[in-house]
């Protein structure tokens, strides 16, 4: 192999001749897949930002080529960091004619170093005049045509690394994930909340009506599942006299995907002991409020052209109010699980023959209401039936101190006054056992140690979860959940 790149010849193969360059610089003992590190001292932006102050300044900056124009003794590339991109002037004079001859070789894609000073060109724009150039590593796929991006929806989500690389806006997006999972753990830590972690493998996935996903663990021999939810592990803490406590973490469902849905999503909980759902509720507010403005810069967000106030009180309504309100039926007129089931039949409301009133209100309620909760909206007092984990309320023991926050008419949050009584737990969780029994297999089991914990004592406490993905979806006025997480569950190209 001759060692003078000029004098080689290259596939016209779009692929192969990345091959066929690397191979090059192999024979030359350049091998760029042998660098192990860069002398960058700059980042991109900074140059920009403070060109007044390095200007003809010598700087280092390493980033991917994203664009190169040019011809003769001139060339042009675009370099691209994390932080923006920088214009490179690159001269065959200043280089030297093998480097040169290597460097017109480069391809888009590349990432590479770039010493040199900092100038204007004569045409305004901010550049770095190279002096040394690197190749850091080489890239042997082509990226996608520059003007057209990568469009292929089904393509982002599996190949998000390309996603990154050529749509600005979506690195943008999980800039402001991190940002706003950041904000919320300032917020809650000055609030005086400790972050804690619980087991991910557990062997009763209780704390939320979900399927779980099934798993054996060979050393002992013992089939496991993977949590459904943080609730019962953080409820012990509190019986260990935490107070108060909170986790961002991982759950998986096994249930369908669509727009708000993923089987493996992010769920943040938090339990406050000494208070309850009205405590959970104040708390909400302020969170929100902290997170838009600190991420945002503004309570005011707009989400598929609908503008959201976080500013104004959030409205409160029960759910009783809430159905009466949006579909005319007054539950509270309703006396029997019978007369529950007539009234929706006559509505075209689906039920199940186990279903009870207070079940049949909450299908009344994602029917006829839900999708008018659009402004931040706390939907009160939930029926005890689809509560199993709450404190009744003792007014009317029909009903729970429960709360589901409501925005663009997507569930945000879901709390509650925790449910410290044991022997009023026991008789939920049989409840859910004679259910699961029936077919439901979303209904929660018994869980003994979590029992024996209220039986040392749970003060009262209030807790609460929040949906973190759908929290950036509405911040980041994203459509669909898979836009908001880096890598969505996608179904195998094998099958």
């Amino acid at each position: 192999m001759a060692d003078n790149p000029k004098q080689i010849q290259i596939s016209s193969d779009p692929v192969k001749a990345r091959y066929d360059k690397l191979n090059i610089l192999k024979e030359m003992g350049r091998n760029p897949f042998e660098v192990t590190t860069s002398d960058r001292d700059t980042m991109c932006a900074e140059i920009s930002e403070n060109f007044d102050a390095l200007e003809n300044k010598t700087v280092c900056i390493a980033g991917r080529v994203m664009s190169k124009r040019g011809k003769g003794k001139v060339t042009f590339l675009d370099v691209h960091d994390k932080s923006g991109k920088m214009q490179v002037f690159a001269k065959r004079d200043d280089l030297g004619e093998d480097e040169y001859a290597i460097l017109k070789r480069w391809d888009i894609g590349d990432i590479v170093e770039v010493k040199g000073f900092v100038f204007k060109t004569q045409m305004g724009e901010v550049s770095v005049h190279a002096e040394a150039v690197k190749l850091l590593s080489k890239s042997l796929q082509p990226l996608p045509e520059k003007y057209h991006g990568l469009t292929n929806t089904d393509l982002r989500y599996r190949q998000r690394y390309v996603d990154l690389i050529m749509n600005p806006e979506v690195k943008d997006t999980f800039v402001k994930r991190s940002q706003i999972i950041s904000s919320i753990r300032r917020f809650l830590d000055e609030q005086g909340f400790m972050e804690v972690e619980t087991p991910m493998l557990v062997s009763n996935a209780g704390g939320a009506a979900a399927r779980p996903f099934f798993t054996h663990f060979n050393a002992l021999d013992e089939d496991l599942k993977l949590r459904i939810s943080l609730e019962l592990y953080l409820k012990r803490l509190i019986v260990g006299g935490l107070e108060k406590v909170y986790e961002i973490g991982r759950v998986f469902r096994n249930e369908g995907v669509d727009t708000r849905h993923n089987p493996e999503f992010t769920l943040m909980e938090l339990y406050q002991a000494y208070t309850d759902y009205h405590g959970m509720m104040d708390l909400t507010e302020k969170l929100y409020r902290h997170v838009a403005q600190e991420v945002l810069g503004t309570t005011k967000i707009t989400y598929n052209g609908v503008e959201m106030d976080l500013g104004k009180p959030f409205e409160r309504i029960t759910m009783l109010d809430a159905v009466k309100k949006y579909s005319g039926v007054d539950f509270n007129e309703i006396n029997s699980d019978d007369e529950a089931k007539a009234v929706a039949k006559e509505k075209g409301i689906e039920f199940e023959d186990h279903h009870k009133k207070g079940d049949i209100l909450n299908l009344f309620f994602e029917e006829f209401a839900e999708e008018h909760m659009i402004q931040p909206t706390f939907v009160m007092d939930h029926p005890i039936e689809i509560s199993p984990l709450t404190k009744k309320k003792p007014e009317d023991p029909n009903y729970v101190e429960r709360f589901e926050f409501f925005m663009n008419g997507w569930e945000m949050a879901n709390a509650y006054s925790e449910l410290n009584d044991p022997i009023d737990q026991r008789e939920r969780f049989k409840a859910q056992e004679e259910l699961l029994a029936a077919g439901d297999e979303e209904a929660n089991t018994t869980d003994e140690d979590f029992l024996n914990a209220l039986d040392i004592g749970m003060a009262p406490t209030g807790g609460i979860g929040y949906g973190i993905d759908r929290m950036v979806m509405l911040l980041t006025d994203s459509p669909a959940i898979r836009d908001v997480l880096l890598f969505p569950t996608m179904k195998s190209l094998d099958k």
